[in-house]
């Protein structure tokens, strides 16, 4: 490549490419993406693929005249998976693998280090991660929700240099190109603030569960990690042929000049909170380098249900959110304090418990 200078990235294809007559997979557009692929690993670039369609490689097996449930859904998710596995292997030469992720998987600190190990020791023997929404056993409160941000999630795991997300327009446009022939594309974007995420409008692709605000949020998690973010027309075989050429076809973001640290990152876009954590907002210092004198009475209420390790939020009693941290105590302990208010009390706890968060697993949020 010319112009990018790429050793890992992730492309992310969604259900639309995939199945998009909803009647199993078709080659139609994935072909082109298949030699895309063959042709980076070809110069010497390790590909990881987030690959949406489960759901609809499998619809057509399950009769379509019958109201949809959960279960039914989830069982498409299980046949369509099989299907769409080999239709991407069918296009290869060289082995690939299937990973199936939760947001449960993503959020566990112990079990996010393994899906890393496990994603480098499969690029170092040249197998190619093909990665999904594990949506047969996924629960709401264990979903990403979209595989927009599951392939951020995956491009900060994987350390890669670029994500790839296909679309079904061109880009980011200024308004919604479907609805306004005056729309014009953004070729690259420096900073994602409201005004970008305003431009994203609401629009939905018919067979997938993403929209453009979805790849917005994406390309904030990635770009904060200093991972250079497309939005790409996955329709389009030119797509992949100008950016084997080193040039931009479609919106590119441009990563943060001082990136997060991966184990800040991770807290940051990956982590889910599991309790919040009210405290009395007048801190002379920032919080990461406060947090071991935040005092027990500076308490001000408890939100949620969490235990030692968990992901908590840290707010202050004006609604700012401060930072994501590790608790080093569950909520149970945490209550107890909160309710025992004197400052002789106080005193004596802070002594005894040590640190409430450590500055050692925190990650600052900016306000709002």
């Amino acid at each position: 490549m010319q112009t990018f200078k790429w050793q890992r990235i992730v492309l992310k294809v969604g259900s639309a490419l995939i199945a998009p007559e909803q009647n199993g997979c078709s080659s139609r557009y994935l072909l082109s993406i298949a030699q895309f692929i063959v042709r980076c690993r070809a110069q010497g670039i390790e590909v990881i693929l987030v690959s949406s369609g489960s759901v609809a490689a499998g619809s057509h097996l399950f009769p379509a005249d019958k109201a949809r449930s959960v279960a039914m859904k989830k069982a498409m998710a299980a046949a369509g998976q099989t299907e769409m596995m080999a239709a991407w292997d069918r296009f290869f030469d060289f082995p690939s693998a299937q990973i199936l992720l939760t947001h449960g998987d993503l959020r566990d600190r112990e079990r996010y280090k393994s899906i890393r190990e496990t994603i480098f020791t499969l690029l170092d023997h040249g197998v190619l991660p093909i990665i999904n929404e594990n949506d047969t056993v996924t629960t709401d409160d264990l979903r990403v929700g979209d595989n927009d941000n599951l392939s951020a999630m995956v491009a900060g795991a994987a350390d890669a240099d670029a994500l790839m997300i296909c679309s079904d327009v061109d880009g980011l446009f200024d308004k919604n190109p479907n609805l306004h022939s005056d729309a014009v594309l953004l070729p690259e974007i420096d900073k994602i603030d409201d005004s970008i995420y305003a431009m994203a409008g609401c629009a939905t692709s018919a067979v997938g569960t993403g929209g453009m605000k979805t790849k917005i949020e994406a390309a904030e998690k990635a770009t904060s990690h200093g991972i250079t973010t497309f939005i790409l027309n996955g329709f389009k075989e030119q797509t992949f042929n100008r950016l084997l050429e080193g040039e931009n076809p479609g919106t590119i973001f441009m990563p943060y000049e001082k990136p997060m640290q991966e184990a800040i990152h991770w807290r940051t876009h990956t982590a889910s909170e599991q309790g919040e954590l009210v405290v009395e907002g007048n801190f002379t210092e920032p919080l990461d380098k406060n947090s071991k004198q935040l005092n027990p009475h500076e308490i001000v209420e408890v939100r949620g249900e969490f235990a030692v390790g968990d992901t908590i939020l840290v707010r202050s009693d004006d609604g700012t959110k401060l930072a994501k941290a590790r608790a080093n105590y569950s909520s149970c302990l945490l209550n107890f304090i909160a309710e025992n208010e004197s400052t002789e009390f106080s005193d004596e706890v802070q002594d005894s418990i040590g640190p409430i968060i450590s500055d050692e697993d925190i990650a600052v949020l900016e306000k709002s």
